[in-house]
């Protein structure tokens, strides 16, 4: 970008426009949010871990690169077709310096960790990450005994072996990582933890359901609301973390572009290997695109998704799943009737403001988006091509792919910024509609002879 704020032609990526309906498979790597908190688990544990298909990407990298930094060994070995296959040893861990990018497990995830070590731990990231809200998980680190310089990035750990640990009160609303984060680490801790949210509604809960599932699974004990006796409470007892041998799922949400690109274009795309139970908020946008007039099916491990001559606009608290938010809003400025996507004020917590960023790119290319107190509401107009920015926003970047396949000339601007969890992008959406192109040259072909 220059000076001037202009985006130059060279950092533009057009996003291709579909030439027939999508007809395509699309396996996806693995999840990001499972990844990193087996990361996290494997490197506290009493011994060795593998995590097989984990995902390669910058925020996973960065959590990898972070734990290294504290002593953790960690080494990566290619497995085609399951993905990378990591080997966790843990050690004594010693300070060092963590770059946490702009990812909000590792800012909020490591913190925890860092007061374990044996000495300083410096944290930093991006220069837009300085702005992301961590006053809350630091505030509560301190409050079962940590000793920590600063209330954002960059900020210090001053880890003395092991934390006290004991009963905290947060206010999560802006995040459900800040529970997660504290849920993670709190065996290790002398006195494990409590931890009870007040504030207002938490956001995102399937992920601590996530955070909870996988403790269970790493023998440590953890009692969330219902099972603690108290609401928004959630209790980990002392103890050790057991190694295992983690299988990493897909990430389901980065599989929603490519389902959406079906809707879209009316057109099928299949993704193997989708999980028939899982706490991945990504599963969701199975029953929005059933609500939005698409067919959708699992069979045998194999999401079907069959769009429909015109998408039907939707009403949708996504609180528990705003990660797809940007998704659904490309869906919905793409729809028959009006939308309203509600329950995401804490999207503008996030990447970026991405209430305020969906309005302002969509509104650009023709569209009609404002911001409500807790949403958006979209109403369908004609789009036309311009540029769009990512905000270096990854689910920003994806959008704008969506909205691409049937509105010519929308170039996206930083779409490199995709890597942070799913790396290569691009190739994948250019492979999806290049077996489109191959299908309906081969239906021409027959009809032909």
């Amino acid at each position: 970008m220059s000076e001037d704020g202009r985006v130059s032609r060279e950092s533009l990526w057009r996003a291709p426009r579909a030439e027939a309906p999508v007809d395509a498979s699309v396996t996806l790597p693995g999840s990001k949010s499972i990844t990193n908190r087996a990361l996290i688990l494997a490197a506290l544990a009493s011994g060795p871990s593998t995590i097989t298909g984990a995902l390669r990407s910058r925020d996973t990298d960065l959590m990898m690169q972070g734990l290294r930094a504290l002593g953790i060994s960690i080494t990566a070995t290619p497995h085609a077709p399951t993905g990378t296959t990591l080997r966790v040893v843990p050690a004594a861990m010693t300070g060092g310096a963590v770059d946490c990018g702009l990812a909000g497990t590792v800012m909020r995830f490591l913190p925890p960790v860092a007061a374990l070590a044996d000495g300083t731990v410096a944290i930093d990231g991006d220069e837009q990450a300085r702005t992301r809200p961590l006053g809350t998980i630091l505030e509560a680190l301190r409050g079962l005994g940590a000793d920590i310089d600063g209330d954002a990035l960059p900020f210090t750990v001053h880890g003395r072996g092991g934390l006290r640990g004991g009963t905290v009160t947060i206010d999560a609303s802006g995040s459900s990582q800040f529970v997660s984060g504290l849920l993670l680490s709190a065996a290790r801790f002398d006195e494990g933890v409590t931890v009870r949210h007040d504030g207002g509604s938490l956001p995102s809960m399937p992920h601590i359901d996530m955070t909870v599932e996988m403790l269970r699974e790493a023998g440590v004990t953890v009692r969330p609301p219902g099972e603690s006796g108290d609401a928004d409470t959630w209790k980990v007892l002392p103890g050790k973390v057991d190694p295992v041998d983690w299988v990493i799922e897909p990430d389901l949400s980065n599989a929603t572009p490519f389902l959406a690109a079906a809707a879209v274009t009316g057109g099928t795309v299949r993704v193997p290997l989708w999980p028939s139970r899982t706490t991945q908020p990504g599963d969701a946008i199975r029953g929005i695109l059933t609500d939005m007039g698409a067919d959708v099916s699992l069979d045998e491990g194999i999401l079907t998704v069959a769009g429909p001559e015109t998408l039907r606009g939707i009403d949708i608290d996504l609180r528990d799943i705003g990660e797809l938010t940007p998704t659904v809003a490309a869906l919905a400025a793409l729809a028959e009737g009006p939308s309203v996507l509600r329950g995401i004020a804490h999207l503008r917590g996030h990447e970026t403001d991405r209430l305020a960023a969906l309005a302002t790119e969509i509104n650009k290319l023709g569209g009609d988006v404002t911001e409500t107190e807790d949403g958006l509401r979209i109403t369908p107009r004609p789009l036309h091509g311009g540029q769009w920015h990512s905000y270096a926003d990854h689910r920003m970047a994806t959008a704008g792919a969506i909205l691409g396949l049937v509105v010519d000339g929308v170039d996206i601007e930083d779409v490199g910024t995709t890597a942070k969890t799913l790396p290569g992008f691009e190739n994948l959406w250019a492979a999806m509609l290049d077996e489109a192109r191959s299908a309906s040259g081969s239906a021409e072909q027959e009809a032909l002879s």
